[in-house]
């Protein structure tokens, strides 16, 4: 239950006379010995890296209390207008490293270490990965909330504290094998438990009615399996500006956490059911929905996110302002990331109407006022639906109020287009047919004042296809914010090496302000700089090799071009084409087609999710591509093809500086945006894609000249499909065809009879919505221009410069600066550091 609050404010008012703790190397060597001697027990005896790491932890950690303490006091003290950012994913890697950084304490905290006899890169790596997420949507959540703090916005990020994140993934005779990813295993340092915010989550039950003193109907949510949120709060620190915002990830927990009857009994299962049960709803990120029982855990994950963040947020503004409400919507924001959190538009209605005794209209409007949704898809088999039977079921309170939204908005939808009935089933928030579903999605654009895709193109996408109802309806709503990352963790503390040549040559400040790196092209003539920046590129190359050959024996040429192409698998990113390609490369060199040729080492890593058949045999064939070609001993150093097993946030610390050439491949239209496409940009690695997503912006940033582009358009897609014929298109093209040849005849999968037909059969489909045999050609084009570039030292570092020079726009300090003058309008609050 709750801790109880104190009676008087002495206690706090001792706990704020603290004085400030030392940010020399002195002080915090002082404070990692006492930590480790007194907190942890430890002694010179100990061979354990984790504690000497959970000490230093603790000691940095002490440091960003002190300022989360005085951010959160801030905040209290304007009482100015807060947004709430609420994410199914935060993907936020390793903590230690970042928070250094932004402290201000990494030269300081090397120093302590080296003094020690301690390795502080050592110590960074022992730290699992908080990997919380899936992939772009939750690593762009966590660049969000770090750009909030940095921007000093008073912004609050919500998520679910599970116990296991993405699971980690081994290669077994070149086959993906999930294991879980316990990343609490030795707990988290990081986070303070904070039990006095416990909220209560209804499930199950059903609702009665009854008219209040007023004659005013009120319904009320009875015999429910209730489950407690335990909030547990990971300070989130900006950039060297005192600001310490706050994550908030919340953990399912039973009201009864043992049946004291079921026990004496001798049922010893049953007396902790209850627990188990609870327990399970955080227990992994995103269960596997392909059956019943996950499609109701993967529901109630995201109604314990909405319920608790909308009851904590409630209650804080209770406490100050009491039942007024009039000036709710006035003073606060909640940003949907996705269409994963939309229930928050029920659920605020529910704790507005239900426990605030609201009216309808005017909860609607405090609803409509605070909501704002972010899209992240533009396929619709990956936007939330949940059958109505299921919904009834788990919430029926919650789906007695999206039945009434619905019908107060096919009114609206009525009045405006009198008659059009298909209109009607088309936009409506139930779907019909043999089995109703709830459009969450839709859900989500009704309640909300803002609706925006994360891509120029994508938003013009859901507007002309997705949503174009609904833009018909509320232009006003529809709007883009062109995604992007935080250039502290994916430059600065990624690759300092880069880092420190861009400060030496233009000075301070462009950490947060990015748009000055632009001042880089002065130099792109200047001999000695360009003979400065291709040698930091090659110390950053030889640290990817030395990653390779510790994480997997496999030794690298340096000075081949390194061709990476790491995100989650699937489809649509177009694995497959990348692969074709690499065939293509083996092909020409077994027939002696090398003349003017260029060494390349093709880097692909990625996990697919464990029910998605299709793209694990990818990940196969790609294995088994590579079991042949680094094995061949025509081929050598020539080209080198390496699956990376178990990709993440801090691998991609290490990968992404590293690569000369970044893949961002995906048929055009299906790509919302990518974020991993402006890391590698921003750190000087080429782009070789299509028209999709925010390469589209990236190549008019670069120019022409500086983006190797292939492929057709989205709308070429969209007009082939009608008569798509890629086995005409293989017939025609005699190095596909010989591509094909190897693999349809089984040379590489000789002991695998039939392994790879399914793959077989997709590409030469005339249904295959990826057409990604109508790609090839162009594809080998575009790379027979990267090789020619390549070839060309002077050019290609020149066009490395200009990459890094004009990737100032895909900050995400920009990405959030336009959310907040466009849509949240928080005022900045200055924290003393």
């Amino acid at each position: 239950m709750p801790h109880r609050r104190f009676k008087t404010s002495q206690p706090i008012k001792t706990i704020s006379t603290l004085p400030d703790l030392g940010m020399d190397a002195k002080h915090i060597k002082a404070d990692l010995k006492s930590y480790y001697g007194h907190r942890l027990g430890m002694d010179e005896h100990c061979k354990s890296v984790h504690y000497v790491y959970e000490a230093l932890s603790l000691a940095v950690n002490d440091r960003l209390t002190e300022r989360w303490k005085k951010t959160y006091n801030a905040y209290r003290k304007e009482d100015c207008k807060r947004g709430y950012y609420l994410s199914m994913e935060f993907l936020m890697g390793r903590t230690l490293s970042n928070a250094m950084l932004n402290l201000g304490i990494t030269d300081a905290t090397s120093k302590a270490a080296y003094d020690l006899g301690l390795d502080l890169e050592e110590l960074i790596d022992s730290e699992p990965d908080a990997g919380l997420g899936n992939g772009g949507l939750g690593r762009l959540a966590a660049c969000f909330i770090d750009s909030c703090a940095t921007l000093q916005l008073p912004v609050t990020g919500y998520g679910l504290r599970y116990e296991y994140g993405m699971f980690s993934q081994m290669i077994v005779n070149g086959e993906q094998v999930e294991e879980p990813d316990h990343w609490l295993r030795n707990g988290n340092i990081w986070e303070i438990q904070r039990l006095e915010y416990t909220q209560c989550i209804k499930f199950g039950g059903h609702t009665e009615t009854h008219e209040d003193e007023h004659g005013h109907k009120r319904v009320v949510w009875v015999d429910t399996q209730d489950v407690l949120a335990v909030p547990f709060d990971t300070p989130i620190p900006g950039y060297q500006n005192g600001t310490v915002n706050t994550l908030r990830l919340w953990k399912a927990t039973a009201t009864e956490q043992f049946g004291l009857q079921e026990f004496n009994a001798g049922d010893y299962a049953e007396s902790v059911a209850a627990k188990n049960g609870a327990e399970n709803i955080t227990m992994v990120l995103y269960p596997n929905d392909a059956n019943e029982n996950g499609k109701a855990l993967r529901l109630r994950q995201q109604y314990l996110l909405a319920s608790a963040s909308l009851q904590d947020v409630l209650a804080l503004w209770v406490g100050r302002h009491g039942a007024d409400f009039s000036q709710f919507a006035e003073k606060n924001c909640f940003q949907l990331n996705d269409t994963h959190p939309s229930i928050a538009v029920a659920e605020l209605m529910r704790l507005l109407i239900d426990i605030h005794d609201l009216q309808w209209d005017e909860a609607w409007s405090i609803t409509q006022r605070t909501m704002a949704y972010t899209n992240h898809t533009l396929l619709p088999e990956a936007l939330e639906r949940w059958s109505v039977n299921l919904f009834k079921q788990l919430l029926p309170r919650l789906m007695e109020i999206i039945f009434e939204i619905n019908a107060h908005f096919l009114a609206e939808v009525s009045a405006h287009w009198p008659g059009d009935i298909d209109r009607l089933a088309r936009m409506s928030l139930i779907e019909e047919g043999g089995v109703q579903h709830v459009r969450m999605a839709y859900l989500a654009i009704v309640g909300s004042y803002s609706v925006n895709g994360v891509a120029e193109l994508h938003s013009k996408l859901l507007q002309q296809g997705l949503f174009h109802d609904f833009y018909e309806l509320w232009p006003h709503k529809f709007n883009n914010k062109t995604n992007g990352v935080t250039p502290r963790r994916w430059l600065a503390a990624c690759n300092p090496e880069l880092a420190t040549l861009i400060t030496e040559t233009i000075g301070e400040g462009w950490l947060t302000d990015l748009t000055l790196l632009k001042k880089l092209e002065a130099f792109i003539d200047d001999k000695a700089f360009c003979e400065r920046w291709f040698a930091v590129q090659q110390t950053a190359k030889q640290k990817l090799v030395d990653y390779n050959k510790q994480e997997l024996g496999v030794d690298l040429n340096v000075n081949a071009l390194f061709d990476v192409q790491v995100k989650r698998m699937h489809e649509y990113k177009r694995q497959l084409l990348n692969v074709l390609h690499v065939i293509h490369l083996y092909d020409r060199i077994k027939r002696g087609d090398i003349t003017n040729w260029t060494d390349r080492c093709v880097l692909i890593g990625g996990k697919a999710a464990p029910g998605y058949f299709m793209a694990k045999k990818i990940i196969k064939l790609i294995n088994n591509v590579a079991n042949v070609i680094n094995h061949d001993a025509d081929v050598g150093d020539k080209l080198k093809l390496i699956f990376l097993p178990n990709y993440r946030v801090s691998a991609m610390e290490k990968i992404c500086p590293g690569a000369d050439l970044s893949e961002q491949i995906s048929t055009a239209g299906k790509e919302a945006s990518g974020t991993g496409n402006m890391k590698f940009m921003m750190n000087g690695a080429l782009t070789i894609g299509t028209l999709d997503g925010a390469n589209i912006e990236i190549r008019e940033e670069v120019g022409d000249d500086n983006f190797f582009l292939f492929g057709l358009t989205e709308d070429q897609v969209e007009s082939l499909r009608h008569h798509y014929d890629p086995v005409s298109m293989i017939q025609q093209d005699e190095d596909l065809q010989r591509v094909m040849n190897l693999l349809e005849c089984g040379h590489f999968n000789q002991f695998e009879q039939g392994t790879f037909d399914g793959i077989i059969h997709s590409l030469k489909s005339p249904h295959d919505p990826w057409v990604t045999i109508a790609d090839f050609r162009s594809f080998v084009d575009a790379q027979k221009r990267v090789e020619a570039a390549y070839q060309d030292k002077d050019r290609w570092t020149k066009m490395s410069i200009i990459n890094t020079a004009n990737s100032g726009k895909f900050s995400t300090d920009r990405t959030i600066s336009e959310y907040n003058d466009e849509l949240w309008k928080l005022t900045p609050v200055f924290v003393k550091k």
